[in-house]
């Protein structure tokens, strides 16, 4: 029994540390994009997605070690959300990305 609480334990943290990378990645991400790029992809100022990812990033880090009670995981939904949905706007917006436009 004590095994597989310790190989829960190891789980748990992983998964903390892997939602705390996703929430330092989405912070950073959010800070390289400038304001106009924001607006021109129709979506939340870059002040509001700054401090809901950086309160996301708090959060996460005191959590790391519990990431499945109720607030890392919504800091991870917030971290999320923006890598899902922003993220991906305003790279169209500034032309970024691998993608060729020619339908392949």
């Amino acid at each position: 029994m004590q095994l597989y609480s310790g190989f829960q334990s190891i789980i748990l943290v992983v998964l903390g540390v892997v939602a705390l990378g996703c929430e330092v990645f989405s912070f950073v991400d959010a800070l390289r994009h400038p304001e106009a790029a924001y607006v021109a992809a129709s979506k939340r100022t870059r002040t509001f997605w700054l401090v809901l990812l950086g309160v996301a990033l708090a959060v996460g880090f005191v959590t790391v070690f519990n990431p499945l009670n109720i607030f890392g995981l919504l800091a991870f939904v917030g971290s999320a959300v923006y890598l899902a949905d922003v993220r991906p706007a305003l790279r169209q917006v500034r032309g970024l990305g691998g993608r060729s436009h020619n339908g392949w």
